[in-house]
């Protein structure tokens, strides 16, 4: 039997899950929306209490990363994005979620080997190394602005 690009269209067709783009779409608005909205309060909330607005940012990353991961250990990170898609990944705790779970996946196979190896398989290497850079420019623009 020979597969031509159209009956290969058909078949895929015939077996793709239908989807209704109108209800993944709104969910993935909203939820993104919600998740960006927390963070907004959270800027605001710190803000009020006295920090800059750079210090705010900073600490408002470092509450929502630290969130999805808490989230993501319990389980109720994947639930949410199941319903709500690309609404998830898009913000930065859909970083986090992916550094978590693989983490969290490979825990059993020890800290050095499992952990600290599978983290790098999906978002590791971007956080990582945007960390590590931040870090030894942090050290250069400190040691220069002595």
């Amino acid at each position: 039997m020979k597969i031509t690009p159209e009956l290969y269209r058909d078949m895929t067709r015939r077996a793709s899950p239908k989807s209704n783009y109108r209800v993944n779409i709104t969910a993935a608005f909203f939820v993104g929306g919600a998740i960006c909205a927390i963070g907004q309060i959270i800027l605001s909330f710190l803000e009020a209490y006295g920090l800059d607005r750079t210090e705010a940012g900073t600490w408002t990353s470092i509450i929502l990363v630290g969130l999805s991961s808490v989230c993501t250990g319990f389980g109720w990170y994947q639930r949410l994005a199941k319903h709500a898609g690309a609404g998830t990944l898009v913000p930065i705790t859909g970083f986090s979620n992916a550094i978590s779970s693989c983490a969290i996946e490979a825990r059993s196979e020890g800290p050095v080997l499992g952990v600290g190896a599978k983290i790098f398989t999906i978002a590791g290497p971007v956080i990582l190394y945007g960390c590590s850079a931040a870090a030894v420019y942090g050290v250069i623009f400190w040691l220069f602005s002595r």
